[in-house]
């Protein structure tokens, strides 16, 4: 997550490129029987997706940042699991510092394409580390969230699309890009985007974007049912990936456990941890590394992520 934003429109140079927005529609089709519930997303498979990431930023001068080795190769870890459970996979290209970038978009065959709901996070990390709450946390999530459609063999109302951006850590560049992209009349037909951009910090917080009322009651119901409390996030509000569709009229959600602010006394009562001490004070450090995340609070925000994507699109 970044939390300064300078011009992303002077940040980037638009490489054009044609936007697949669906993988055709299933003439009839109808919501599954599974359609009601999500699956459990597995907390081990989003730490394994973790741990390659991790590997993948060892392998590579320590980070996954824009225009890096890195980066590629954590593009191109997501983009083999997708082709080979069934997405079709478009790679968007653009320049953000003079170096190239890339987002990755993966859409599931079927459902409404003149009704699209999104899931995106964005898959680089700063150049000081590897980037794994932030936002490893959130790529591994939408990816595991997105094989789990294939495995349950999902078939929704809506389309869905998920998808990874590049050089948000720059300014938001890469969602930018692609939303700049789209005609009017294709970002019309994206019925709501959500964003996840860390969400397992160790010292974590449940924040819900509080921008759609629709998108935030989904994600604060099921929140509810777990028992656990939570909070408008507002500390990085237009500060992620979220910020291009929001200005662009798409109604947006997301999920957040905090950065480098502190956990309040109120806050540590509410939901743990320890108050006078940062929800994660390895924001954009070398110390974000696999062991800079709580598992709870990745296995509650990666099952909410996919609730809202099945609850959104049925």
């Amino acid at each position: 997550m970044i939390f300064s934003v300078s011009g992303r429109a002077a940040a980037a140079v638009g490489v054009s490129v044609v936007m697949l927005l669906t993988g055709g529609s299933i003439a009839g089709a109808a919501p599954s029987p599974t359609a009601a519930a999500a699956p459990d997303i597995s907390v081990a498979n989003v730490r394994a997706h973790l741990a390659q990431l991790q590997s993948i930023a060892g392998a590579n001068g320590g980070n996954r940042a824009h225009g890096s080795a890195g980066y590629q190769a954590s593009l191109d870890y997501v983009k083999a699991k997708l082709d080979a459970a069934g997405f079709t996979t478009t790679v968007q290209q653009f320049t953000a510092s003079g170096r190239t970038g890339y987002n990755l978009l993966a859409d599931w065959p079927g459902g409404d394409a003149d009704q699209v709901v999104m899931a995106g996070s964005h898959l680089d990390s700063v150049s000081r580390g590897p980037g794994i709450n932030d936002n490893g946390s959130g790529s591994a999530a939408v990816l595991e969230t997105a094989l789990a459609v294939s495995r349950t063999g999902y078939h929704p109302t809506k389309h869905l699309r998920f998808a990874w951006w590049g050089a948000e850590e720059l300014g938001i560049v890469g969602s930018g890009h692609y939303v700049d992209s789209l005609s009017a009349a294709n970002r019309s037909k994206i019925s709501g985007y959500l964003n996840f951009d860390m969400i397992g910090s160790p010292n974590p917080g449940y924040f819900v974007y509080d921008d759609d009322p629709a998108i935030e009651k989904t994600f604060k119901d099921y929140f509810t049912g777990l028992g656990i409390a939570t909070e408008p996030e507002t500390e990085g509000d237009g500060r992620s990936d979220h910020a291009p569709f929001k200005d662009a009229g798409v109604p947006v959600g997301g999920l957040f456990s905090g950065a480098d602010y502190i956990k309040t006394a109120a806050q540590a009562a509410k939901w743990g941890g320890t108050s006078g001490k940062a929800f994660d004070a390895c924001y954009h450090s070398s110390c974000d590394t696999a062991s800079n995340i709580d598992n709870t609070a990745l296995d509650h925000n990666s099952d909410a992520l996919a609730h809202a994507v099945w609850e959104l699109s049925k």
